[in-house]
């Protein structure tokens, strides 16, 4: 799994989906392993940048800014990269997020290896040339 740390130096590469509150509200109580139970109240997260609904993972609503006049946010863990020990991504878990990254960014595979073997965890464990053999389709 991996977490959003809005602290952390460097650029995050991601993808965006339109959706109302209440399918946003829905999706987090999935995140939060919680019946749906309405729509949240997002100001404060939109007026402080961050909400803890709870110490879980992805209990934490992060505003990180906007796109298209549309807030973007997302679910995080409520720790920091400091926090946690990192660990080697697992190849399968590389190709996963490779495909991810393929489809969204359309990016070539040595430019995902490359990307991917500068993140916490893959960083001086899996080169970029290792990840571009292990990310061939």
């Amino acid at each position: 799994m991996a977490f959003f740390d809005p602290i952390a130096s460097g650029s995050t590469a991601a993808r965006a989906y339109l959706v109302t509150l209440g399918q946003f509200s829905d999706i987090a109580a999935q995140e939060m392993y919680e019946e749906p139970a309405g729509d949240l109240d997002l100001q404060p997260v939109l007026a402080k940048g961050r909400m803890e609904l709870g110490p879980g993972r992805y209990e934490t609503l992060i505003y990180v800014g906007e796109l298209d006049g549309h807030p973007v946010m997302t679910f995080t863990a409520p720790w920091t990269i400091h926090d946690v020990e990192l660990t080697k991504p697992a190849s399968r878990y590389l190709k996963y997020l490779a495909s991810g990254l393929l489809e969204s960014h359309g990016w070539s595979l040595r430019q995902i290896a490359e990307y991917l073997a500068e993140c916490p965890g893959a960083a001086g464990e899996w080169s970029a040339g290792e990840i571009e053999r292990e990310i061939q389709p």
